[in-house]
């Protein structure tokens, strides 16, 4: 083993800073031997390292290799499972449990001893031994190999010192005199014993030769014992006089501490004095603003700004601890609240004030605005109170119900002034409007209503007949003015709501959109100007998200205070506008609309934007009831039973609907509601065209349905509305349908017997009598052939073909112009035929040399002839 010892340290340990303590033969137990070492392992550098490392020889068995490293610190028991018996087995705990068998149990109880010892001495952490004897445990290692673990170093846990170069060299040239050393140890051995006891008698008379020095070395130490109790005696008194100094320094040391505490102290209250003086103190100027300051000039303004932000800091002051049980401090703090109370009834009063006497100002050109359509500014009014703006903030902070008050106060006091002006403005605006009725240059019928029923009917839309002072007389000329003669039915679509008879015309309804325009032009910069205003005069654009969201409210609340009659007098408004003539209400549509999406851009949640919001839904009802109103009144048409159809009412309105639709809705925001309604009335024109088609007795079906649909297609090409391309591809199928169908059910067969003659012909055929054998047949031989043809000359076609003309002539009508279109395709109807009878003939009968009494071009002069004599 101590081979296997010396080289297991030389090539695996010595490499790697190590030295090899303990070491154990074993193989695991439980399975086939394969045999292996546990060396028990420190490092040669410190902090010192403890390992357990497990080598086995390669598998070539010429070296040794390490394959596995514990280290020491990690194992937590040893079990030698039996502390009475023998038993080579033995486990340690690492991560996991290792069993090992050992050679001997020898060997085992070394290296369990070994690993007791290497614990003792270098982990805190003990390693717990468990079936392990007692005495195994307290053994001491034997006297050659130095002190025991506990009191000596790691040398004493080796077994095996290695020896050093100098010593190697030493024993090579020791035995490089002797050459006998090798082959005789026994003699080599008794020269060294010789050797040693010549050196050893050489010691022992040097050192009694050495007495002397000896001697005389212990006096020097003598001496040098009294001379150090010399100077111990010494040090011992200047002790004692630096203990008197070091009592001295103490006392000026605690004098010096106590000087500073006082002079901190002294500091400290100083800068209380001053912060008490700085924060609590108020000018005598500011206190003269606050109590006899002048609220109405600009100066004066400017010092009771500056006094009263002044008091607001001392009175919102962060006081120390302390501070609050001062007199002087609660005397301030009194005053401070006596000047705060006394400001703000002051301020409260002065801006009542000027409240109602900006009132009194704004009232007296109240008329002069309303006569003109425009409504009052307010930026004068809105100017001067700006300036009290900080004022407010103040308020706002220190007297809350106040401000409160205040602001209510403005709001009844604003709400009255916007109430008297709106009422005047609509009621100019509605007389207006009213009033377009009167241009129509002599062509308007007397209304159905008697001109009381029209004036109170006004008056109720007004909201106040008894504000109607002094404008009866323009509302009574709009019932005086009257025509001789209706509309034709191709605008009686326009002719809808209770004042149909009005026909109003494209010059009314600009006018009509003219005012409109002016009431939401006026109406938008007032709102906004005076909601800027609540928000800046009463600091309510604070940027904070959660009082972000509570100042609008409040600022929507006080605009719908103020503005409370908006909404009602442009719902009236626009009931006069739909009552006057229907159509305006594409107009309102329009406008309000683009109104709507203004103040959205502005602010998606101010009043304005909400308020038009809501009249928008009104307008948009009003459209959505005007479309439906078309619809109804199609249903409702009565064609007469004597005279012919021609180009419906609705069709033509249809037509006009469009035209000022598209004139209205260019570039407009809701385009989109205008497709739907396009695309509804649309729908409706076409089913009531065919239900109209199918009731006429007096005009063909066909002539209805093909005049009416060429119409509309012509309008929907014309105007390129997108949405109604659909439409008016299916107008145009329509349209030619029905015109294919009248020209060949009013062609029908001009040359009846002929076609009868070759019907016949085509049947033999179709029963499979072959072409040429045709004429072979009695009923359908040349002769019969040339019977038929001779009944047809020129001359009598040619009278056919007139009256045919006639016919046609009193079926269309002139609106369309349709006729010499139908002409031309009864043209081509009648050149089909004839040119079918001529293949027919040259199939059945060919060589015969038959032909028709007149040619094609014949017919082209008929043709022709016949559409320039009408």
């Amino acid at each position: 083993m101590t081979a296997i010892k010396h080289a297991l340290q030389r090539d695996i340990f010595t490499p790697n800073d190590e030295r090899l303590l303990g070491i154990v033969n074993v193989c695991k137990a439980g399975k086939k031997k394969k045999n292996c070492f546990l060396c028990a392992t420190v490092t040669t550098e410190r902090p010192v390292q403890v390992k357990v490392v497990k080598v086995k020889k390669s598998d070539k068995g010429d070296f040794y290799k390490r394959q596995q490293t514990w280290e020491l610190r990690d194992l937590t028991e040893v079990d030698a499972k039996d502390a009475s018996k023998e038993n080579p087995e033995f486990d340690l705990y690492f991560e996991k449990v290792y069993r090992w068998v050992a050679s001997s149990t020898a060997e085992k109880n070394s290296f369990i001893s070994c690993i007791w010892k290497l614990n003792q001495r270098y982990l805190r952490k003990k390693v717990e031994f468990v079936n392990v004897s007692s005495q195994l445990l307290e053994e001491s290692v034997p006297s050659g190999e130095s002190q025991s673990v506990a009191g000596g170093d790691e040398d004493a846990l080796d077994e095996y010192q290695e020896l050093s170069t100098r010593e190697e060299q030493d024993i090579e040239s020791m035995m490089e005199t002797c050459e006998y050393a090798i082959s005789n140890a026994e003699a080599f051995t008794e020269q060294l014993s010789r050797e040693l006891q010549v050196l050893d008698g050489a010691n022992i008379q040097s050192i009694m030769a050495s007495e002397k020095q000896v001697n005389i070395l212990m006096q020097l130490l003598d001496e040098a014992l009294a001379e150090v109790d010399t100077i111990e005696g010494k040090l011992s008194s200047y002790e004692e006089m630096l203990q008197s100094v070091k009592d001295q320094m103490d006392q000026i040391s605690q004098s010096n501490r106590l000087i500073q505490i006082s002079n901190t102290n002294n500091g400290k209250l100083l800068d209380e004095i001053q912060f008490l003086v700085n924060y609590m103190d108020l000018s005598k100027g500011h206190i003269r603003a606050l109590l006899e300051g002048d609220l109405s000039s600009p100066k004066g303004i400017e010092a009771c700004i500056n006094a009263s932000e002044a008091l607001l800091q001392c009175i919102n002051v962060a006081l120390r601890p302390g501070h609050d049980k001062l007199t002087a401090v609660k005397q301030q703090r009194e005053l401070f609240s006596e000047l705060r109370d006394k400001f703000a009834r002051r301020l409260t009063n002065h801006l009542n004030n000027v409240f109602i006497h900006q009132g009194h100002d704004q009232s007296s050109t109240l008329s002069q605005h309303a006569a003109e359509l425009t409504l009052p500014k307010h930026n004068p009014l809105h100017r001067d109170l700006l300036r009290y703006a900080k004022l407010m903030e103040w308020l706002k902070n220190t007297q809350r119900e106040m401000y409160e008050g205040l602001s209510r106060t403005y709001v009844d006091y604003m709400s009255r002034l916007y109430e008297r002006e709106i009422k005047e403005f609509f009621e100019v605006a509605k007389i207006k409007m009213a009033g377009t009725t009167k241009e129509a240059k002599g062509k308007f019928a007397t209304l159905p209503r008697k001109e009381s029923a029209l004036k109170q009917e006004t008056e109720s839309l007004h909201g106040s007949s008894g504000k109607l002072t002094g404008s009866t007389s323009s509302l009574n000329k709009l019932n005086v003015q009257g025509s001789n003669s209706r509309r034709s039915q191709s605008s009686s679509l326009l002719d809808m709501g209770n004042m149909s008879a009005s026909d109003l015309d494209v010059a009314d309804r600009t006018k009509f959109d003219k005012i409109f325009e002016q009431v939401l032009s006026e109406l938008e910069p007032l709102c906004l100007a005076e909601q800027d205003f609540i928000s800046k005069f009463f600091k309510l654009q604070q940027h904070v998200l959660t009082s972000q969201f509570q100042n609008k409210d409040t600022v929507r609340l006080m605009m719908n205070k103020i503005f409370q009659s908006i909404e009602t007098e442009l719902n009236s408004l626009i009931a006069l506008g739909d009552k006057i003539d229907s159509f305006n209400s594409l107009y309102m549509l329009v406008k309000m609309s683009h109104h709507v999406w203004t103040a959205e851009n502005v602010d998606p949640a101010s009043y304005l934007s909400t308020t038009l919001g809501n009249v928008l839904v009104t307008v948009k009802r009003n459209f959505d009831k005007c479309i439906s109103g078309q619809i109804r009144q199609m249903e409702e048409v009565k064609i007469s039973k004597k005279s012919k159809v021609g180009i419906l009412s609705f069709v033509t309105g249809f037509e006009e609907f469009a035209e000022l639709a598209e004139t209205i809705f260019r570039n407009a925001e809701r385009r989109g509601d205008l497709d739907k309604a396009y695309v509804k009335l649309i729908r409706a024109v076409f089913m009531n065209v065919e239900k109209v088609a199918s009731e006429s007795q007096k005009t063909p079906r066909d002539v209805v349905m093909m005049e009416n649909f060429h119409h509309i297609f012509s309008t929907l090409s014309r105007l390129k509305i997108s949405c109604l391309d659909a439409e008016r591809r299916e107008a145009k199928q329509k349209y030619t349908d029905h015109l294919q169908s009248y020209v060949i059910n009013s062609l029908g067969q001009p040359l009846e017997k002929l076609n009868h003659f070759f019907e016949g012909v085509e049947a033999r055929v179709a029963q499979g009598v072959r072409e040429e054998e045709v004429s072979y047949h009695l009923a359908f031989n040349k002769q019969e052939l040339r019977k038929v043809i001779k009944e047809y000359p020129g001359k009598e076609v040619k009278k056919g073909l007139d009256n045919l003309y006639k016919k046609v002539d009193k079926h269309l009508c002139e609106e369309e112009s349709l006729l010499q279109v139908v002409w031309h395709s009864m043209q081509d109807e009648f050149i089909r035929q004839y040119k079918h009878f001529e293949d027919l003939i040259g199939r059945c009968y060919p060589g015969s040399g038959i032909t028709m009494e007149f040619t094609i071009q014949d017919m082209l002069e008929y043709f022709s002839s016949i559409a320039q004599s009408h």
